[in-house]
């Protein structure tokens, strides 16, 4: 598909006095239907507008229905753009096609520095309205969230990075050093090949920053009388594959005549279900079971005593220690009365950061003793950036400032996200998963990530936009 690229549309004044770029309608980032809403100072704001503001433009995000597939991002891409244009960043829309583009936002310094980027993807997961208690996408401010598909994932990063860069340009503050950009991709829930993966490849003159803020961790983790702030320096790689077992078929009526492959399978699904993996332990996790008040160095007896401090998180962690097998769909015959002569189980593995292919096949070769055919579907190795760096100290020490007494701790995700694609292209690139919700712990969150009735508490907006207000000044100074 050949490559599109818009920048920002030129406006004419002849029956459009307002210049407005035709093809879209330029609302005021207040534009929603909720009652009372203000709107947006030319000023800066108070903690209270900046609260309000977010959530009323996630209100209006959300309202951009953008279930992957098929996308269609591009209403909520020129909302955007037109929102940032008018607190004065300069912006470009980019993508492979028409109606997925990706948007780049640009507060230019006054002097040569490093490059702040704020990732987000617009994108999401299909929702069930049968399953809600409202309008998956209505968007609605009620008993104190924002409710909505991607309330969580994650057009509220998307809005809170939008708002503080928003902020900080209406003000009249400029980096005195470098640049902050916005990045505003699409396709991340279907794995990013017009989004991040298109963006870093062949437009590196957009995509490329020095630090990365992106999804992955920042909710509260309470763990003991503890309050932990995860951030996720690294991800998990993903490497799928299929195990094919074969006999001979015959009619389902007489079937000690045939040879059913699908019973052959039997013994692997169970040496997967009674799979006691070796642990392979990265610096990343090392420092997470450290913030946790373990020792790195005995992984077993680490686990047992976070099972009995917090059980909630134990899973969490766990999985981030090792190699994990999860399998996730089999096919055999495809009539109820044939013996199947052939049947295939596909299954989810997930290696630490750095592991390669060589590596994980090991493990899984010991897993199933090698008895069975084995084909590669997927094999992407998950990657990293360093646990310590001038992002992770500015981290640090906003938590210590706004909640005394909590603490940031490297984490790792289990799953993968567009961060893979920035580490990839620019291998300088510190990027971290890092949206703090400070009322809404991660136990209270995961559950409704990708699930029904998906909301977000208004104050951690706020409190989000507060952080990525405050980074800036911090890292471009």
């Amino acid at each position: 598909m050949r490559p599109w690229t818009l920048r920002r549309a030129a406006t004419r004044t002849l029956g459009n006095p307002k210049g407005i770029p035709f093809g879209f309608v330029r609302r005021p980032a207040w534009s929603t239907t909720t009652p009372g809403a203000s709107p947006i100072s030319k000023h800066v704001l108070t903690a209270v507008d900046l609260q309000q503001e977010t959530a009323d433009v996630l209100s209006q995000l959300i309202r951009f229905n953008t279930v992957n597939p098929p996308g269609a991002e591009r209403e909520a891409a020129q909302w955007l753009q037109a929102y940032l244009s008018d607190a004065g960043l300069d912006c470009e829309l980019a993508g492979a096609a028409p109606e997925r583009p990706n948007l780049v936002a640009v507060l230019h310094g006054e002097a040569d520095g490093p490059v702040l980027g704020y990732l987000g993807h617009t994108d999401t997961v299909l929702a069930d309205p049968a399953t809600w208690s409202r309008d998956p996408w209505c968007g609605d401010q009620d008993a104190g969230y924002v409710w909505g598909r991607g309330a969580l994932d994650m057009k509220s990063q998307v809005a809170a990075e939008a708002v503080a860069a928003a902020r900080l340009a209406r003000s009249g503050w400029r980096p005195p050093r470098g640049e902050l950009r916005v990045f505003a991709v699409v396709d991340e829930e279907t794995g990013g090949s017009q989004g991040a993966q298109w963006l870093t490849q062949n437009r590196p003159d957009l995509a490329r920053c020095d630090y990365l803020l992106n999804e992955g961790a920042g909710t509260v983790m309470p763990y003991g009388d503890r309050r932990l702030y995860g951030v996720c320096c690294a991800e998990k790689g993903t490497f799928r594959f299929k195990v094919s077992t074969h006999g001979r078929a015959g009619h389902a009526s007489v079937p000690a005549l045939a040879d059913n492959a699908l019973l052959k399978l039997v013994p692997v699904l169970e040496r997967l279900s009674a799979a006691d993996l070796p642990f392979d332990l990265t610096d990343e996790t090392r420092g997470l079971l450290r913030g946790l008040g373990e020792d790195p160095a005995d992984p077993a007896g680490a686990l047992e005593s976070i099972l009995a401090t917090e059980p909630r998180i134990a899973p969490l962690v766990a999985a981030n220690l090792h190699v994990t097998l999860a399998p996730t769909m089999i096919s055999a015959s495809h009539k109820i009365n044939v013996v199947p002569s052939t049947a295939e189980l596909k299954v989810d593995c997930r290696a630490p950061a750095g592991m390669d292919g060589d590596a994980v096949s090991e493990r899984i070769a010991a897993t199933l003793d090698g008895e069975v055919e084995i084909e590669w579907l997927e094999q992407v190795a998950g990657n990293r950036s360093p646990v310590a760096s001038p992002l992770m100290d500015a981290i640090c020490g906003w938590v210590g400032e706004v909640d005394p007494g909590a603490e940031a701790v490297p984490t790792v995700l289990p799953a993968f996200t567009d961060s893979r694609w920035w580490r990839h292209a620019f291998p300088e690139c510190v990027a971290y998963g890092f949206f703090p919700q400070r009322h809404q712990s991660l136990y209270e969150t995961w559950p409704l990530i990708h699930g029904a009735d998906e909301r977000i508490d208004v104050r951690d907006l706020g409190f989000a936009a507060e952080f990525f207000a405050h980074l800036p000044k911090v890292l471009l100074t």
